[in-house]
């Protein structure tokens, strides 16, 4: 069992967290609201640091899972940061979806101490965190992925070891650039089984049985139907997600003309108040008159 520090108690944080401790690894915790780690330490047993420095100090494996590169740089680089506290032996994992190159950035900024990092974004979201059955995309030295498979495999569905430091979060833009497209597309499909006058439930039982079936049809057709979207995944964060994307994009010379064109959607819903909907709200900016 590894003594386990964990930064960052959101919607995905909080149950990756838990999981952790009721696999019997001794874990400490930390979040910007106090009042979360203190929650979370009161439902899994775990302690609630006072501090960064003070949940590091004693830590083999560092996790973390906060908000955008900004975030990132200051829970690691910091002078109360995870980098100035961690031990030296410690391996440091970051779930945050981020940027590629933040992630190249902090490594050297770890490996200047003799830490070892490791850039390993998710997707599944709230529900697969929940569930422990996320798929975690890594980026880092064989060594040190090895070493870790066993913690990280308390929460995941699938593990891959994609590359050196920043192939996680590349591949992790694969993965948002594909689901914007499914989710536009999906959308116009629903929109118009409704002008049609379709029954559009009986529409998508069918339809599901070949080969438009997806993930997105199959746990988000029934509440964009209903017009549900308090749930899942942020439209802000996934314009957060679209934005690394389209910056990689301008980098490596690749051309994203849907994913460009869902990002401006999204921000159609934003201005229709839906910032913390689910991504699967497309389908209301289609409904608006």
């Amino acid at each position: 069992m590894a003594q386990i520090a964990f930064i960052g108690l959101g919607v995905m944080g909080y149950p990756m967290a838990g999981h952790l401790s009721k696999a019997g690894h001794s874990v400490s915790v930390w979040n910007r609201t106090s009042k979360t780690a203190q929650q979370w330490a009161n439902e899994y047993g775990g302690a609630a640091a006072d501090s960064i420095a003070e949940a590091v100090s004693q830590a083999e494996i560092i996790l973390t899972c906060v908000g955008a590169d900004k975030d990132l740089r200051e829970v690691y680089e910091s002078p109360e940061g995870i980098i100035a506290h961690a031990p030296s032996s410690a391996i440091l994992i970051d779930h945050t979806t981020a940027s590629a190159g933040v992630a190249e950035a902090l490594a050297k900024s770890a490996n200047h101490r003799g830490l070892s990092f490791i850039d390993a974004p998710v997707s599944g979201g709230q529900q697969g965190a929940e569930k422990g059955q996320l798929t975690i995309m890594c980026g880092g030295a064989q060594e040190h992925f090895d070493a870790v498979r066993p913690v990280l495999e308390c929460y995941a569905r699938a593990l891959t070891l994609m590359g050196a430091v920043g192939s996680g979060q590349k591949t992790k833009m694969v993965n948002q650039i594909a689901i914007a497209g499914l989710v536009q597309g999906l959308s116009e499909a629903l929109h118009f089984a409704e002008q049609a006058e379709l029954d559009v439930r009986k529409v998508v039982d069918v339809i599901s049985k070949g080969a438009a079936q997806s993930w997105q049809m199959e746990n988000r057709s029934g509440t964009m139907i209903d017009g549900e979207f308090e749930h899942g995944f942020a439209v802000d964060w996934m314009r957060k997600d679209l934005g690394i994307c389209l910056d990689e994009a301008r980098r490596n010379g690749s051309k994203l003309p849907v994913a460009a064109l869902v990002d401006q959607f999204y921000g159609d819903v934003q201005d229709m108040g839906g910032n913390r909907w689910d991504t699967s709200s497309l389908i209301e900016r289609l409904r608006k008159k």
